[in-house]
């Protein structure tokens, strides 16, 4: 028997969400418990607890007698990080990243808006940091040191904008900009009109000018779904 810990689990778990996400199992496929032990040579306990966060994410419901059933795709918790993580490293990652760039779209213009009016000193200071760190990061291929200013620049817009909400979808949006990057849908360095657009935002942000804010940020949007015309059409 392989020693199992988490790492076991986590691999059983990726295992298993990324085919079930990418149809390797489709809507009322059934999984035996037994079987599954028997395929990662782990016990039945992980396998449980496997599918109990499974079944967190409505990936699958499990019935007695009949085993663990992939559930409709239109019932999964598509907002779940782990989720949005396995179907970017699937064959239906370009329709995956359209669609969550524009739900970037409707939300992190207003979620700006609103930053601008009720982002703290502190937060205005932690905008400005982030900033800065990815206009030191936009050159000589440092994507992941980028990424990581990057999704901290978008996490800060979203919970200083005072909505419990919009602050709730920073993970998502953390998920669509490391499935960019991990996944090459991205050029090798950012835009630098981008990279100076996100500096205008926290300007705008510190200045509490809430319509300059927004209208940035739309900008930004709009030139992430731009520049998936070209490299995930």
């Amino acid at each position: 028997m392989t020693t199992e810990g988490p790492g076991l689990h986590t691999h059983v778990l990726d295992t298993l969400g990324l085919a079930i996400t990418a149809g390797e199992y489709p809507q009322g496929s059934v999984l035996r418990t037994d079987e599954v032990a028997q395929r990662f040579d782990v016990s039945r306990t992980v396998v449980r607890e496997v599918v109990r966060v499974l079944e967190s994410m409505h990936l699958v419901a499990s019935r007695r007698r009949v085993g663990v059933t992939v559930r409709p795709a239109e019932e999964w918790n598509v907002y779940d990080p782990r989720v949005i993580r396995w179907r970017l490293a699937g064959t239906d990652r370009p329709r995956q990243l359209r669609s969550l760039t524009v739900l970037r779209s409707a939300i992190e213009p207003v979620a700006a808006g609103l930053a601008a009016r009720n982002a703290t000193p502190e937060q205005c200071a932690e905008l400005t940091e982030c900033a800065l760190g990815m206009v030191a990061t936009s050159r000589g291929h440092q994507v992941e040191g980028y990424l990581e200013h990057d999704s901290a620049f978008h996490r800060v817009v979203l919970n200083a904008s005072g909505n419990e909400m919009f602050a709730r979808l920073g993970d998502v949006v953390a998920e669509v900009l490391a499935g960019r990057t991990h996944h090459q849908v991205m050029f090798d360095d950012p835009d630098p009109a981008a990279v100076t657009l996100h500096v205008q935002v926290a300007e705008a942000v510190r200045e509490g000018d809430a319509a300059r804010a927004e209208e940035i940020t739309r900008q930004i949007t709009v030139g992430a779904l731009a520049e998936l015309d070209v490299l995930a059409p």
